[in-house]
């Protein structure tokens, strides 16, 4: 490193260190916070937030970034040049928003999600609604301070945050065909027989639940020495720092599934966290995830490749016999993994399969995406999710819990996110024909409990770089082609074909 650039890193790593204060104090307002504690937490996370924000739009800040921009050192180095070059865009990003807006974003979240929990709890939209306004109205108003790029659309100043580049009206042409492949796909299944569901429909305690999520967690190379699981009312990981990464998943007693799949979601996340260089690089773009799709693409990757597969149940079997305790019986693994892999509507996004899974994300995508339009407003939004999943899924969900109250991201101030799950699901299809070309025996050494090659190559191919390359760039770097829906498809018909008699 040159003197500028570690007087810039030192600078950088100081404002990391107070976004991680608020990064747990967000976990512990899903976890353990008491009720009663959301006024003062959004005073803690208001002013921890414009502390950040006021460093990173200061004059030191501009000072060390422009010293670095003009060092012929940092110039010669790659790594380093693209670093600052990431700098200077978040920088720049950030000095288009005041303070007191920032503060007041992050400082009314907590009090939403309060909200929005009681409410979803009562199955009470209307008591919900005049929050769920008030972050959609702080979301514009921060759309508004990005200001439209030029040619797109409101919504594309906020989908910036989480996919660098990318714009609605890309997504929009991305996710039209594939919705069609997919309905085509599913219709085509649905001529098929369905697999028996029996062996989810067991009762297994909480206790037994937690248990096995951490067996499974340290089995597939998470470090839980730098890393810990709670439970939580909507399932999220948060990357604290380094040494800190934090997982959550949520129990019930019937269908043990939900739990174990929402824990390898996060799983994915927690070990892509774990792989970045946070502690040489914390508070810099190389020690960031790139993009919140390459995100995905990794929960994705360990929740449905890893986990949906019968070679991971061939290998989890016999420890689910023993820890699972006598009432999950004695499926097969070939029983268990057809099982996980139907294709049926559902109303809960976070449970649905991976045919179907998508259609609950451009139901999402549609209806922010109206919102920052200013075609609809919060009020609009139960009667038009529930059309949207008519429309898409053929289902419509019996009441605001189960559907447009389900997911956690619009209290939070979110908006903007929900395009990337799906943008994951391609990236996780294409990166694994890349992985299996590269390994061979990968799906052998998975049915042996064999899961650290799978977890090295992503370290080397993706977790290494942080934020070096864009989602594109890298998506062609590691895989010798952009990102298409094609190698999604052939993983899905080739996965469940089988299972349905189709193939």
């Amino acid at each position: 490193m040159t003197k500028s650039y570690q007087a810039l890193a030192a600078y950088c790593r100081e404002t990391a260190t107070i976004n991680s204060l608020s990064a747990l104090a967000s976990w512990d307002q899903e976890t353990y916070m008491p009720a009663g504690g959301a006024d003062l937490r959004g005073s803690q996370k208001a002013l921890l937030a414009r502390l950040a924000h006021e460093r990173a739009v200061g004059p030191r800040m501009l000072e060390l970034l422009s010293a670095c921009e003009s060092d012929p050192g940092v110039k010669a180095d790659p790594v380093l040049a693209a670093s600052v070059k990431e700098t200077r865009r978040d920088i720049d990003l950030a000095r288009k928003l005041p303070s007191d807006l920032v503060a007041e974003i992050a400082g009314t979240s907590p009090k939403a999600v309060a909200a929005w929990r009681e409410a979803r709890a009562k199955n009470d939209f209307g008591a919900f609604a005049p929050w769920l306004e008030r972050m959609v109205a702080l979301a514009r108003r921060k759309a508004e301070c990005y200001g439209t790029p030029a040619g797109g659309e409101p919504y594309d100043a906020l989908l910036n945050e989480y996919e660098p580049g990318a714009t609605a009206r890309e997504i929009d042409a991305a996710f039209k065909p594939l919705r069609t492949r997919l309905a085509d796909f599913i219709k085509d299944l649905s001529r098929g027989a369905a697999p028996d569901e029996s062996p989810l429909n067991v009762t297994i305690s909480p206790e037994r639940q937690h248990a096995f999520g951490l067996f499974v967690l340290r089995a597939i190379g998470f470090d839980l020495d730098r890393g810990r699981l709670d439970v939580t009312t909507h399932p999220f990981c948060d990357g604290i720092g380094p040494g800190d990464t934090r997982l959550t998943t949520r129990y019930r007693e019937s269908r043990f599934t939900d739990a174990l799949y929402g824990t390898l979601h996060e799983a994915g996340h927690g070990l892509y966290e774990q792989g970045l260089p946070k502690s040489e690089r914390f508070g810099e773009p190389l020690a960031d995830a790139i993009s919140l799709g390459i995100h995905e693409s990794q929960s994705r990757l360990w929740e449905n490749w890893v986990g949906r597969s019968a070679e991971f149940w061939s290998w989890v079997m016999p420890h689910a016999r023993t820890m699972l305790g006598d009432s999950f019986g004695s499926p097969t693994p070939e029983a268990m993994a057809r099982a996980v892999n139907t294709a049926k509507p559902s109303f809960i996004r976070v449970e649905a399969d991976e045919a179907t899974y998508n259609m609950h994300v451009m139901v999402r995508f549609e209806l922010e995406r109206a919102l920052f339009a200013r075609q609809i407003e919060a009020r609009d939004v139960p009667g038009l999710w529930n059309k949207a999943y008519q429309n898409y899924l053929g289902i419509t969900p019996p009441d605001d819990a189960k559907g447009c109250m389900q997911d956690v991201h619009w209290s939070s101030g979110l908006l903007g996110y929900f395009p990337t799950y799906t943008l994951g699901n391609l990236y996780m299809a294409q990166f694994m024909e890349a992985a299996q070309r590269d390994m061979p025996g990968l799906k052998g050494g998975i049915a042996r409990g064999e899961f650290a090659p799978l977890l090295a190559w992503l370290r080397e191919k993706i977790h290494v770089h942080g934020r070096r390359f864009r989602a594109s760039d890298l998506c062609q770097r590691v895989t010798g082609a952009p990102l298409s829906a094609d190698p999604f498809m052939r993983y899905l018909e080739a996965k469940l074909r089988p299972v349905y008699g189709r193939a």
